[in-house]
C-alpha cells in the first residue's frame, strides 16, 4: 500500500476507534482575553499596525494625514444557538487612547463592531473605517462609536460622543463621556466595559480613566439584538483620520459570551434537568473483570497514539525522500541568492489576506504591491507581485539577482522571494511613508506638507543611493526607472530608493548597449528616447527631474491651468533661470520657510543633472560632493541647451513602455 494511502487509512481507523469519546458541540459559550496584544489571533487590515503588544489602527505619521486601520479577531464567534433558539449575551472590556501630537487636528475616533465579515474596512474620514463612503449601506455591523469629530452628515451632537450603531453611522442614541470626566481627545488610557444581556434586551456602555467599572454606564440602550446577531459573526475595532494626525491605540483586550446551556453529556441527550432522568442502578463488577478491562482501556490509550506515531513517521519519511528528490528541479534556488530568504507561496498567500484588494499599497506597469502581516513574528513587508508574463518573469529575474547584492540605507532592503504556482512575488521591508510622489502631492485639504529640511534629506539620500548603484558596486547598476513614485519614505522620511524591475548590470568603463526603452515619460533622457542607450547619465536626468519635483512641488509634465496645454517642468523652470527668476520656482506652498540660497542651489542641481547634453552633467558622485558643499555647482547655461538627433529615430513611440497611467 502506497504511504500517503496507508496514512489515510490509519487516521480514519484511529479517529472512528476514539469517536465514541467526542461530544457534538452545536453552539458554545465564547471567552478569550489579550492582556498584551499580538498577531497569532489577530487580523489588521487597512493602515493597523502592531507595535510593542498595541495595535494602533491609523498611520502613525505624526503629520496630518487621511487613513483607516480594522483588527478583527480571527475566529467568528456564534452569537446564535439555532437548536434552543438563544441569541447570546456578550460583554467585552478593552483600553484605548486617542492621541494627538496636533491638538488642533483631530478626528476622526475609532468603533467596537459585530459584523458578519471579516474582511470589512471602510474609508478615511467620518466613515469610522466601517462603511465606503460610496456604498454607505454596503456593510452590515453592531457598532458603538468613540467619535471625536462633529459630522452634520450623521447627525452628530458633538464632537465627543459615544454612540450605538447598526448598519449606519447615524447613532440610535448617543451620550456625551465628558459628563463623567472622560474626553476622548485627552490621550489617556480608557477602559471601556460593553454589556449586552440579551434577556434583559438592555446594553451599556461603561468608560474610565481607571481600571474599576464605574457604576453608572456612559451610555444604556433598551434594545434586542436578536435579530442582528446572527448565527456566526466577527468582533473587532476600527477607525478612520481625515487630515489629521489623531492615532487609535488598542493596548488590551477581552471578549466573552454567554446565555448558551453547557453541552451534555451523550448519556442525556435531552434538555432536561439530571433529576428527572430514570438512572439504572450500578450493578456490582468483579474485580477480576474490572482489572481486565483497566488493562484493555490502558493498553488501547497506549497503542492507539503510538500506532499514529509510527503511521505519521513512515508518512513523513517518504515526503521528504519524495521532496529531496524534486529539490534539485527547482527553477530558481535559495542557495542562488545569498541574504533574502525563499518565503512559501502559502506563507505570503495568508499574509496578505489570499492578495485581497484592501492590502494594495500601490500598482505599477508590474504589477501589484501588497501589504503583508506575518502572525508568527508580527511584523510587516510589501510584496511585490509580478503580473503573469513574459515582461514580468524577465522584471522578476533582474530585480532578484541585482538587488539581492545590494546593501545600503538608501535602497528599500529585499527581505525574500518567492517563485511558485505561476507565481513570481518579491518581499521588501515596508516603509510606513509610502513613496516620494504620495507624500509630496497630497491633497490640500490633507493638510500634510513636506518640510524643507525633510526634502532636503530625500535630495541627498536619493543622490547617496544611486553613487552607490554607479560607483561602489562591483558591477555598475542602471536603475533606468528614476521618479518619485519609486523613491519611498521610512518612518524619519529618508529617502529609500526601490522597484529594480528595469535595472541592468554593466561591468565599470564598458559602452552602454542598446536596448528596448524603458521607464516613464517626463523622466527620460533626450539620448534615451533617441537611441535607447541607458547610462549612468539617463539616471542622472531622471534623478534631476526629481530634485526639481521636490523643490518646486511639481508634476514633471502638468496641465497649465484650465487650459490644454502641458507644460514641461525642465523648461518652466529652466525659463524662469534665462530671466533670473529662478527662485520663483519653489513651491508656493513652503509659504518661504526654506533657505533662499540653499534652494537656488538645488533647483540650478536640478537643472545640471537635467541638462540635455549628457556630457554637460555632472557624475552621481559630484552630485554628492556638490550637496555636501564638498565641490561647486556645474554651470548652467542661461539659455536651455538644443540638440540634434539624426532624423531617422531608432526608436518608435509604442517602444517605449511608459507606466505613467499606472501611477
Amino acid at each position: 500500500m502506497p504511504p500517503t494511502k496507508f496514512l489515510g487509512f490509519s487516521c480514519l481507523f484511529f479517529f472512528f476507534l476514539n469517536f465514541s469519546n467526542f461530544n457534538l458541540v452545536l453552539a458554545n459559550n465564547v471567552s478569550f482575553s489579550f492582556p498584551s496584544l499580538t498577531l497569532r489571533n489577530l487580523t489588521l487590515l487597512g493602515d493597523a499596525y502592531l507595535r510593542n503588544g498595541v495595535i494602533g489602527l491609523t498611520r502613525e505619521l505624526g503629520v496630518p494625514s487621511s487613513s483607516s486601520g480594522t483588527l478583527v479577531y480571527n475566529n467568528p464567534v456564534t452569537f446564535f444557538d439555532q437548536e434552543t433558539n438563544t441569541t447570546a449575551s456578550f460583554n467585552t472590556k478593552f483600553t484605548f487612547s486617542i492621541n494627538n501630537v496636533n491638538p488642533g487636528s483631530y478626528g476622526d475616533g475609532l468603533a467596537f463592531f459585530i459584523s458578519p465579515d471579516d474582511q470589512i474596512l471602510g474609508s478615511p474620514g467620518g466613515y469610522l473605517g466601517l462603511v465606503n463612503s460610496s456604498q454607505l449601506t454596503k456593510n452590515r455591523f453592531v457598532a458603538i462609536e468613540f467619535d471625536t469629530r462633529l459630522d452634520a452628515h450623521f447627525n452628530d451632537p458633538n464632537d465627543n460622543h459615544v454612540g450605538l450603531d447598526i448598519d449606519s453611522l447615524n447613532s440610535i442614541k448617543t451620550a456625551d463621556p465628558i459628563v463623567q470626566g472622560i474626553d476622548l481627545n485627552s490621550g489617556n488610557l480608557t477602559t471601556v466595559w460593553i454589556d449586552y444581556k440579551n434577556n434583559l434586551k438592555d446594553l451599556k456602555v461603561f468608560m474610565s480613566y481607571s481600571i474599576s467599572k464605574p457604576e453608572k454606564p456612559v451610555l444604556s440602550v433598551d434594545i434586542d439584538l436578536s435579530e442582528y446577531l446572527k448565527d456566526v459573526m466577527y468582533v473587532g475595532f476600527s477607525a478612520s483620520t481625515e487630515g489629521s494626525t489623531e492615532l487609535h491605540l488598542i493596548q488590551n483586550w477581552s471578549f466573552k459570551t454567554s446565555g448558551f446551556q453547557p453541552v451534555r453529556p451523550q448519556s442525556h441527550p435531552h434538555n432536561v434537568s439530571d433529576n428527572s432522568v430514570n438512572t439504572v442502578p450500578n450493578l456490582p463488577i468483579s474485580n477480576a473483570t474490572r482489572k481486565h478491562h483497566n488493562r484493555v482501556g490502558l493498553g488501547l490509550g497506549i497503542a492507539g497514539p503510538a500506532f499514529f506515531c509510527v503511521a505519521l513517521a513512515v508518512f513523513g519519511y517518504f515526503t521528504v525522500k519524495k521532496w529531496r528528490g524534486m529539490r534539485p528541479g527547482m527553477c530558481l534556488k535559495a542557495e542562488l541568492v545569498p541574504g533574502p530568504r525563499e518565503f512559501s507561496y502559502k506563507e505570503l498567500h495568508s499574509a496578505t489576506r489570499g492578495f485581497h484588494s484592501s492590502r494594495i499599497l500601490g500598482r505599477g506597469a508590474f504589477g501589484n504591491v501588497y501589504k503583508a502581516f506575518f502572525v508568527s513574528t508580527g511584523s510587516i513587508a510589501a510584496v511585490k507581485r509580478s503580473k503573469h508574463s513574459h515582461e514580468g518573469k524577465t522584471e522578476f529575474l533582474a530585480e532578484l539577482s541585482i538587488i539581492a547584492c545590494l546593501r545600503h540605507k538608501n535602497l528599500v532592503q529585499l527581505l525574500g522571494w518567492c517563485s511558485e504556482k505561476d507565481e513570481l512575488l518579491l518581499v521588501y521591508e515596508f516603509m510606513s511613508n509610502g513613496s516620494l510622489d504620495k507624500v509630496l502631492y497630497q491633497e490640500p485639504n490633507n493638510g500634510f506638507l513636506l518640510s524643507w529640511c525633510n526634502r532636503i534629506n530625500i535630495v541627498v539620500g536619493l543622490a547617496s543611493a544611486l553613487n552607490y548603484l554607479h560607483q561602489e558596486c562591483e558591477q555598475q547598476v542602471i536603475h533606468r526607472d528614476i521618479k518619485a513614485s519609486n523613491v519611498m519614505l521610512d518612518g524619519n522620511f529618508n529617502a529609500r530608493l526601490g522597484d529594480f524591475g528595469l535595472a541592468r548590470l554593466m561591468d565599470h568603463d564598458k559602452s552602454p548597449v542598446s536596448t528596448l526603452t524603458a521607464g516613464t515619460m517626463g523622466y527620460l533622457a533626450p539620448e534615451y528616447l533617441q537611441y535607447g542607450k541607458a547610462t549612468d547619465m539617463t539616471d542622472v536626468f531622471s534623478y534631476g527631474v526629481v530634485v526639481l519635483e521636490v523643490a518646486c512641488g511639481r508634476r514633471p509634465i502638468e496641465r497649465e491651468g484650465d487650459s490644454n496645454k502641458m507644460v514641461n517642468l525642465v523648461d518652466w523652470v529652466w525659463g524662469l533661470h534665462a530671466e533670473g527668476r529662478v527662485i520663483e520656482a519653489a513651491d508656493k506652498r513652503l509659504n518661504g520657510e526654506f533657505n533662499e540660497e540653499e534652494m537656488k542651489k538645488l533647483l540650478l542641481l536640478g537643472l545640471s543633472c537635467a541638462n540635455p547634453d549628457s556630457a554637460e552633467r555632472p557624475s552621481m558622485r559630484r552630485v554628492v560632493q556638490i550637496l555636501n558643499n564638498e565641490a561647486a555647482l556645474v554651470m548652467v547655461p542661461k539659455r536651455k541647451p538644443s540638440l540634434k538627433f539624426s532624423s531617422d529615430m531608432s526608436l518608435k513611440l509604442e517602444d517605449i513602455v511608459s507606466d505613467e497611467e499606472d501611477r
